[in-house]
């Protein structure tokens, strides 16, 4: 049984836990702030390049581009996106169990084989001492985010693309949807999938007068959409990693406190306990010597 000296050294050591855990979770929650605002202003950009492209791509182009046109796929790259740290609920696991999940169903038959490039420490490592095939790992982006990450990852992913080691790109990341919810998102890059049977674009797109030419502006659109997209996931699991350490802090540190006052109730019994057996003590001995004079 636990004396009173183990019970108030727990609760001490609690109570700085808790101190940590409310202190993580105020960065998270300011970090938060600038992560959702970048994010919220980068979804315009990133839609309105994809909406254009609507307006521009035609099936000749689907049929001729290379990053447009479909490919029988022998060769897949999936861009896995987790965090570097840990202590953000089942952010990861999550991640990883659904990229597992993914590989396995598109390599089941045999005739696909998959790589990989992580983002993140915590993919890196779990995938790394498997038996699987990494490709480019990307490690430590999330501690100062800067756009060079995104064209850093773009680049390796688009050079391979090029010379055919892989047919098709599918990112696997977090969406944010709010500060307390995230959403596990897998998203095809490349061949860039785009849509052109939509009645409504084809005959708005007649109202459009193109300069220099459609298919040149084309071309010009489609690397930055690609970049902008990149861009958009690191956001995306940025401001989804932080919504989920503020949720896991703040869960913790209500935790802590309902454990601090279980265990202030245990140790206010366990002193009480003790000073009736002191005072049993006492009464007793005291009696005796009455009993024997």
């Amino acid at each position: 049984m636990a004396t009173l000296r183990d019970i108030k050294r727990r609760i001490v050591g609690v109570k700085n836990t808790q101190k940590i855990t409310k202190a993580m979770k105020m960065v998270a929650t300011a970090k938060l702030r600038r992560a959702q605002q970048k994010i919220i202003s980068a979804r315009p950009y990133a839609g309105k390049i994809s909406e254009m492209l609507l307006h521009l791509v035609s099936e000749e182009d689907i049929a001729s581009n290379y990053l447009l046109k479909p490919r029988d796929v022998s060769n897949l790259c999936v861009v896995v996106v987790t965090a570097d740290r840990g202590l953000c609920g089942a952010f990861n696991t999550n991640i990883i169990k659904e990229a597992v999940r993914h590989i396995n169903e598109e390599t089941q038959t045999g005739e696909v084989k998959a790589k990989l490039v992580t983002v993140g420490k915590k993919a890196t490592d779990y995938f790394s001492r498997r038996n699987y095939e990494v490709i480019a790992k990307n490690v430590g982006l999330f501690s100062s985010l800067q756009i060079n990450s995104a064209l850093q990852i773009y680049n390796e992913v688009l050079t391979r693309f090029n010379k055919e080691e892989f047919d098709k790109v599918v990112v696997i990341y977090n969406q944010f949807v709010s500060m307390v919810q995230q959403k596990i998102t897998v998203e095809q890059v490349l061949p860039i999938p785009i849509k052109t049977n939509s009645k409504e674009v084809k005959s708005d797109s007649e109202n459009y007068i193109f300069e220099p030419d459609q298919k040149s502006i084309l071309n010009y659109l489609l690397p930055k959409q690609l970049k902008s997209q990149f861009w958009k996931f690191l956001l995306e699991s940025n401001a989804a990693e932080l919504g989920a350490r503020m949720t896991a802090m703040d869960n913790a540190t209500t935790n802590a406190q309902e454990l601090i006052r279980s265990l202030n109730i245990t140790y206010n019994k366990e002193r009480q306990a003790s000073i009736t057996k002191e005072i049993l003590e006492i009464v007793s001995g005291a009696n005796a010597l009455k009993a024997s004079s």
